[in-house]
């Protein structure tokens, strides 16, 4: 086998609660905008949890006809436009081949909505006979927003869906990556997205205890590492990064945000849904990463951290920044943007990724927000710089992004700063 190719990150695309495109989001990001509303989607009068961060105006007919919407859960129309934002960006020349171009998206719940949408209306027909629509299966399965993306834009490379809960579509980034390095594809859309504000989601959600119920608080509810947090505030959206052969990426003359340099993957084999307490695997998630980018952890300046504002993961995770990193890690900025966003479940990983690459790109950390005076947690190491309120200019050379998903498993990505 020869050299491992370069990646590198050359379009962006997003819709999420923040922005229905990479300009609004990166904006709103800055300000500290919170993406928290009540929930409009269904009727919340019997939920514990009555707001989630929810993409708003998201207009389905500017990408799609009627009859296709039929036939599309949210989370693939979410995917879509995504997409097309990432591939418009990368600018690809009008003839490339086709065949070495391939779309990668993790989600980790697929079309729930419609899954429960369809069960629904079959229970209340009444008369027994099964009323399925022809389109269930393919609007559910997690893996057709790859395809369909691939459909409809041409692409013919690598095709697939990634699924590790939370940590989905990180672990689609890790998956282009290598494909990519090891010279199986030229480049790859890849993403994640979910679409899940729904009962069942909601509901399932809330009887493990997972939500925030701050309902009178519902703008500041997402509090990674502060004190009175109270569990994680639901997002939708989807988010997509063209990742290229660094030499195909240089030969047609892209336009490159950040280099992808390293991952790690690791399981901490503790709890179906709570961390290992110490962060031992997310320790040796981000060490990982750092061996495999070839640097030293001194090297990292930042971490857009998993932060999901639950009371013990964020405890874990900050244990693990220490653990991994020494001194280091009060020199380093730390955020959580989940604290804007809400947190996008199995679409989490790519939209910080993409947040992670443009901080190297701006050279600026963006804050987590909702922090009062006060409200430290003494579980959580003092020294540490969460970026609290306020994004931090500051020069960024290296920086992880990591994400967390039920079942224990762990992703670390790592991106080098591109001098512009």
């Amino acid at each position: 086998m020869g050299m491992l190719k370069r990646v590198v990150i050359t379009g962006l695309g997003t819709v999420n609660p923040l922005g229905n495109d990479v300009a609004s989001t990166w904006s709103a990001l800055m300000s500290g905008a919170s993406g928290a509303a009540p929930i409009t989607q269904f009727d919340t009068s019997l939920h514990r949890t009555k707001f989630a961060c929810e993409v708003k105006g998201f207009d389905a007919n500017t990408y799609f006809d009627f009859k296709e919407q039929r036939k599309l859960d949210r989370f693939t129309m979410l995917a879509y436009a995504a997409a097309l934002e990432a591939y418009n960006d990368a600018a690809f020349p009008e003839a490339f081949d086709r065949n070495r171009v391939g779309v990668i998206v993790g989600s980790g719940m697929g079309g729930v909505s419609t899954f429960e949408r369809q069960v629904t209306e079959h229970e209340h027909q009444g008369d027994g006979v099964p009323h399925y629509s022809p389109f269930l299966i393919p609007s559910i399965i997690t893996d057709i927003a790859a395809g369909y993306i691939a459909i409809r834009l041409g692409l013919k490379g690598p095709n697939f869906c990634t699924t590790a809960a939370c940590a989905s579509s990180a672990v689609a980034v890790m998956s282009a990556m290598n494909h990519i390095r090891l010279g199986k594809a030229d480049a790859i859309l890849v993403g994640g997205s979910e679409a899940e504000i729904c009962p069942i989601s909601i509901g399932g959600f809330n009887a493990l205890r997972a939500l925030s119920t701050k309902n009178d608080e519902y703008q500041t509810a997402s509090r990674p590492f502060s004190a009175s947090r109270d569990g994680f505030v639901p997002g939708e959206g989807a988010a997509c990064l063209m990742l290229e052969d660094f030499d195909y990426a240089v030969a047609r003359g892209a336009h490159i945000y950040a280099e992808l340099v390293g991952y790690g993957s690791t399981a901490d084999a503790f709890h179906l849904t709570a961390p290992d307490p110490e962060g031992e695997g997310a320790v040796r998630v981000m060490l990982e990463a750092v061996k495999d980018a070839g640097i030293q952890p001194e090297d990292v300046d930042y971490i857009n951290t998993h932060g999901t504002s639950t009371p013990l993961g964020d405890i874990a995770e900050a244990k693990a920044v220490v653990k991994a990193f020494g001194d280091h890690a009060y020199e380093m900025n730390l955020s959580s943007t989940k604290s804007m966003t809400g947190h996008l479940l199995g679409a989490a990983g790519a939209l910080e990724a993409m947040i992670t690459t443009l901080a190297l790109y701006h050279q600026v950390v963006p804050p987590t927000i909702n922090h009062a005076e006060g409200d430290d947690d003494p579980n959580i190491d003092p020294r540490l710089n969460f970026t609290f309120n306020q994004p931090q200019v500051r020069p960024l050379r290296y920086a992880i992004s990591n994400a967390f998903g039920f079942g224990g498993h762990n992703s670390a990505l790592l991106f080098k700063a591109v001098k512009q």
